[in-house]
């Protein structure tokens, strides 16, 4: 055992204050997403310099996702998570009360921008304690309610609750509603139940902040976790494209109806929820990667074509047929939840660094998903996006058989030393 390495003999329900501030918060995060465009548009913005707010908003959480797991490394995570409340919260009251009333956009876009560093440092610091903290034996479960938690929160409940504040509290009004299921999970977030709960990962030695010459060296003794990244991105980056384009898909070119593509994206998030936790647990007593190569990676495969496939032919015809593969995408994306537990076995004694390239990948499949519909849509067309979606899903499987834990990567170095020695005994 390293100076680092413990064994986590916790449940992952010793940490039931950080799933509940983590959903609280996750829908204090979503409750904006169905009104936030034209809401910035009425208030003086171009459709164009909106983009713009959600593109630097995308990127400052790439690089908040990136380093919320080496920070945890550094500071422990319970710090990150502080951090990640401050930098939601600041910002925001500067979004509502200065930036949106003047009607400026570059203050919009600074704030707003700088806003997207909080959520990442927050929930993915939640994440990486759980997976420093929770036994070996229950991470994919752990895993598995963490992910139930951040998708119920964002977007699902989070919409719910702007459907019942907007009415009565108007847009503005529920922006502040947000704020308040914002504090209150931020604050359950850092609530310990257990003296001593994170402390062996970072007061027992000081751990540096990763220099770019020391990632190249840990890359390079485990290309995994460059894997492990690609999978992530790709795991997330349909789900933001196909909202991009589907809509118009289903109502503009198939005819179908808003209230049977609402529905049907409802029923994607809804089906990912419930299988999150299943897969998280069933992974633990079948197999981490076989659940993400198997259901994640070919499944995802084979869902991406029936989410294309089915609307133009059953749409109007079944709607059995329509919201079944709708389902049956967001169980196979559930398959991607062992991830989360998988990764921190490829570094051992630096989980918080593995987290970051796992992490770094969730970020990056914000603008993955829907440059892939740039490039392709106007080329090939809604079924070529989904065929080139299908194809990036079963390369992820791929890739998954190529992701080696470093008792694997042991057995094989010493394998092949034996076969060496053999064979240069047999030569002489």
């Amino acid at each position: 055992m390293t100076k680092l390495e413990q064994i986590p003999e916790k449940s992952p329900f010793d940490f039931s204050f950080q799933y509940l501030g983590l959903l609280l918060f996750m829908i204090g995060d979503g409750v904006e997403v169905g009104y936030l465009s034209p809401f910035l548009v009425r208030h003086g913005l171009t459709e164009h310099f909106v983009a713009l707010v959600f593109t630097v908003y995308g990127l400052a959480a790439a690089v908040s996702a990136w380093g919320s797991g080496v920070l945890c490394d550094r500071f422990g995570c319970r710090k990150v998570i502080f951090a990640g409340v401050i930098l939601w919260v600041v910002p925001q009251v500067l979004f509502l009360a200065v930036a949106v009333p003047a009607h400026s956009g570059w203050q919009i876009l600074l704030t707003y921008g700088v806003r997207g560093f909080g959520y990442p440092l927050l929930a993915y610091g939640i994440l990486t304690l759980l997976v420093r903290e929770v036994r070996v034996s229950q991470r994919g479960l752990a895993s598995g309610l963490f992910w139930f938690c951040f998708t119920c929160g964002l977007p699902t409940l989070g919409t719910v609750v702007a459907s019942f504040s907007l009415p009565v509290f108007g847009e503005y009004g529920t922006f502040w509603v947000a704020f308040v299921a914002v504090i209150l999970g931020g604050g359950l977030s850092l609530i310990v139940r257990h003296e001593g709960a994170d402390k062996p990962a970072y007061e027992r030695a000081q751990v540096a902040l990763p220099a770019p010459r020391e990632l190249v060296g840990v890359i390079r003794a485990n290309p995994s976790l460059v894997f492990t990244c690609i999978v992530r991105a790709i795991n997330s980056s349909a789900t933001h494209g196909i909202i991009v384009f589907m809509p118009f898909y289903f109502i503009s070119t198939l005819g179908l109806t808003s209230t049977q593509w609402m529905r049907f994206l409802e029923t994607i998030f809804a089906s990912n929820i419930v299988c999150n936790l299943f897969f998280g647990a069933l992974s633990d007593r079948v197999s981490w990667r076989g659940t993400i190569m198997w259901v994640g990676g070919v499944g995802s495969g084979l869902a991406s074509v029936l989410l294309y496939w089915v609307p133009a032919h059953f749409g109007h015809i079944s709607p059995i047929a329509l919201y079944g593969a709708a389902a049956f995408f967001g169980l196979t994306l559930a398959g991607y939840v062992p991830l989360s537990a998988l990764a921190p076995s490829l570094l051992p004694d630096r989980k918080g660094l593995a987290m970051s390239f796992l992490n770094f990948g969730a970020g990056c499949s914000v603008w993955l998903g829907p440059l892939i519909v740039y490039i392709f849509q106007p080329l090939v067309g809604v079924g070529g996006v989904m065929a080139v979606y299908a194809a990036l899903f079963v390369l992820s499987g791929v890739l998954v058989y190529f992701i080696k834990l470093p008792q694997e990567l042991e057995a094989n170095a010493a394998a092949h030393a034996h076969l060496s020695s053999s064979f240069s005994f047999a030569r002489h």
